[in-house]
């Protein structure tokens, strides 16, 4: 399979796909509607060299994914905020009043917006903010403290030992997150749309033109994956955990366990994704057997799609990717019509 780079995340109702410095989110309106918005996004790294270096670009990138999937997803929203705000409003007032208020309210418009722009902005970062701290409170945090309850419990002193009964509940809490919010209806459309993304993903890199039929015929597992990414981040910081449990005393702190754990965060967050990227570049039978596990979890977070969703994929790819200019430059020499089989 040869990379095409692309890689994406599902909104509500949508799905969003990145290309390089720019992305799109497609989203199907209430109205049955496909709404495209295109934005450009230069990245840190991009900017700044020096920060695009093995085991340091994938802190920094990780966040710009975090920032762009929350505005992405935010812009979802709106779209199904607005028509509960117009049903409220028709219910209320008949159209001539709406008009009215409408052209008073034009005036004022251009200040609301830059207020809003600040607003959100400010926003943003809460949301960031609180995300990361969520993250880290719940696959951080709590398994150290389930670990030192049990060593207290059981009264082992043995760092070593306490660490890998804090990475069997790390890894426990991470599966049973991902199990239950498969559970919830509301996201069981979203794991659709995230699986529409990765059939449409999966359609090009296998040398197959873009369109539903041949989407449906891809599997809707990738190795690029947000879900390989974590599940690299929770075994990469047990391994990690291990290793330097051996080198604190057992007298120390709980507090000074603690704080190097948080200090080997970004750490652990770049060796994950320079092996994602190895991952989704390579074909090779190590790195497919280190992929296994991310893309068996893969099997919670995504769902078969409906057509109208692989639609809304494809014209998310299409914004932002010449996909006839990648398959005529990378399957030359391959016959890609007419494939009947599932990849």
């Amino acid at each position: 399979m040869k990379s095409s780079g692309i890689g994406g995340q599902a909104v509500l109702e949508g799905i969003m796909m990145r290309n390089g410095g720019k992305y799109a989110v497609a989203v199907r309106k209430p109205d049955k509607e496909i709404i495209i918005d295109v934005k450009e996004h230069v990245g840190l790294t991009e900017k700044y060299k020096f920060l695009n270096v093995p085991f340091v670009r994938g802190v920094f990138k990780f966040i710009e994914s975090l920032v762009i999937g929350i505005k992405t997803l935010t812009y979802s929203a709106e779209f199904f905020e607005e028509e509960e705000d117009e049903v409220k409003k028709t219910s209320s007032k008949n159209i001539e009043e709406e008009n009215a208020q409408a052209e008073k309210l034009d005036v004022k418009e251009e200040d609301k917006k830059e207020k809003n722009s600040k607003l959100e902005s400010f926003l943003m970062g809460l949301t960031v903010c609180f995300s990361v701290l969520f993250s880290v409170g719940l696959f951080i945090v709590l398994p150290f403290f389930i670990g030192e309850f049990f060593r207290k419990i059981v009264g082992i002193e043995s760092n070593t030992v306490i660490a890998i009964f804090e990475g069997i509940a790390r890894i426990s809490i991470f599966i049973l997150y991902l199990v239950l919010i498969s559970k919830m209806k509301d996201i069981q459309r979203t794991f659709m749309y995230h699986g529409a993304e990765h059939k449409c993903i999966n359609c090009i890199e296998h040398g197959m033109e873009l369109n539903v039929e041949n989407v449906k015929k891809n599997s809707r597992l990738h190795k690029r994956c947000g879900t390989s990414f974590l599940l690299f981040v929770v075994v990469i910081s047990i391994i990690s955990f291990i290793l330097v449990s051996a080198i604190i005393p057992a007298a120390s702190t709980g507090w000074l366990k603690l704080v190097v754990r948080l200090a080997l965060i970004p750490v652990i967050a770049g060796i994950s994704f320079e092996i994602l990227r190895l991952a989704g570049n390579s074909d090779g039978k190590i790195i497919g057997l280190l992929s296994k596990p991310g893309m068996w979890l893969q099997k919670l977070t995504t769902i078969e799609p409906e057509d109208d969703m692989i639609e809304v994929g494809i014209a998310s790819v299409e914004a932002i990717f010449d996909w006839k200019k990648y398959l005529a430059e990378n399957f030359a020499d391959d016959s890609v019509e007419g494939q009947n089989h599932e990849v």
